[in-house]
């Protein structure tokens, strides 16, 4: 009797043990960790977007790390592969251009961790990206601009190479100024980041210094509002706010401030950021679950901000 009690206690000890092990197994969802990489959470705008993500992915209940690097790619290489020697389980690249961190994406590769592009690019080791339709976002930018000055004058270009999204602006922004017969690119400016309004109020003011006459700047295009806020600033205290009109894109609530001043700043154009964020945690979760993205890009639509509906 005492050698059956024995062995049924022993059955049930384990076989219970499996029993509750497995629905305890059953019962946990694993926590999926995200890393998010980015050179430029200096620009407000480009902080919004991956505190959203970072807000979205969390109510996924992913685990979400951010490293930011001011602007140094090569220190962004690194945060990839740190990324990947966490194992992570997706890495997301906030803006810049990933063509310069092939050695991160081919850790990621290697290691079998996706990576997404948020308003960054795609080459090869990114899945896919989210981000506004730059080309639109430059021509509209720039044919407000256009209308602004009346078709004539000349204009000077904010860009930032490094950032595919405001180098594609930039080449809409061109494109659309060159229908223009009356107006004539003068200069095109690179703005440092971190920094973009300092650096653009600066490369401002030395312009309207090489220009002192009035008329010889009729207008600047600026590829984000930042440097158009700067320099906005410049030419207002340089007295020339009647004669220069500014535009910009983003459609910030500053760009918003000033556009309702009536002043130099005339127009920006307001990208969905909440919207990429909403889309990039939506395809990083069709991704996890297994379902291929129908395409590599998935671009937003902007919307026009002039002084009729900043308040908006």
């Amino acid at each position: 009797m005492k050698k059956a009690f024995i062995v049924s206690l022993i059955l049930f000890t384990v076989l219970g043990s499996n029993v509750f092990g497995a629905g305890q197994k059953e019962g946990t969802l694993e926590s999926k960790k995200i890393a998010i990489v980015t050179p430029y959470m200096a620009n407000a705008t480009t902080a919004f977007v991956i505190e959203k993500c970072k807000q979205y992915a969390e109510a996924e209940g992913w685990k979400v790390s951010v490293s930011d690097t001011a602007g140094d790619f090569g220190l962004l290489v690194s945060r990839i592969e740190d990324a990947v020697t966490q194992k992570v389980d997706a890495i997301v690249l906030g803006m810049g251009d990933p063509v310069q961190m092939t050695k991160g994406l081919e850790a990621a590769a290697a290691a079998g961790i996706p990576v997404f592009g948020l308003d960054a690019g795609v080459t090869d080791g990114v899945l896919l990206n989210v981000t506004s339709d730059n080309t639109d976002l430059g021509q509209a930018s720039a044919k407000a601009l256009a209308e602004g000055i009346g078709g004539k004058g000349n204009v000077v270009m904010f860009t930032h190479d490094p950032h595919p999204g405001v180098r594609e602006r930039a080449v809409g922004a061109a494109e659309t100024l060159k229908q223009y017969s009356g107006i004539t690119v003068i200069e095109k400016k690179h703005i440092d980041v971190p920094g973009p309004v300092d650096n653009a109020r600066k490369i401002m003011e030395d312009l309207l210094t090489a220009h002192p006459e009035p008329g010889s700047i009729a207008g600047v295009w600026a590829g984000w509002d930042e440097p158009a806020f700067g320099a906005t600033q410049a030419i207002e205290r340089a007295g020339r706010g009647e004669e220069i009109k500014v535009v910009g894109i983003d459609g910030t609530d500053f760009a918003k401030a000033e556009i309702l001043k009536g002043g130099p700043f005339i127009a920006s154009v307001a990208q969905d950021f909440d919207g990429m964020a909403r889309n990039m945690v939506t395809l990083i979760k069709d991704t996890f679950a297994g379902k291929k993205p129908s395409q590599q890009w998935y671009k937003i639509e902007g919307r026009l901000i002039t002084r009729k509906n900043a308040v908006e």
